[in-house]
């Protein structure tokens, strides 16, 4: 009987980070903190290469935006669980 109560209680846990997962990423936290993020990127990016037609410099953009603000968010996610829970 204890084993089946720990699978149980593994599966409820392993649920409740499902849960969180799916509701993180479809949360307008994350939507907006990509999007500022990414903005900025392409802001600071395009200052930094205004002077150069190249079309791979400029194929660099989503690639910098969406690799700097996966790397960032993990702090962003922390911060709205802590909120999401009280």
């Amino acid at each position: 009987m204890k084993e089946l109560e720990k699978r149980i209680s593994k599966i409820e846990e392993r649920n409740e980070r499902v849960e969180l997962d799916k509701a993180w990423e479809t949360s307008w936290t994350r939507k907006l903190c990509i999007m500022i993020l990414t903005y900025i990127v392409v802001i600071i990016y395009s200052y930094l290469v205004q002077n150069y037609d190249n079309i791979f410099l400029s194929s660099l953009v989503p690639v910098i935006g969406f690799t700097l603000s996966t790397l960032s968010l993990k702090v962003v996610r922390k911060i709205w669980e802590n909120n999401r829970k009280i």
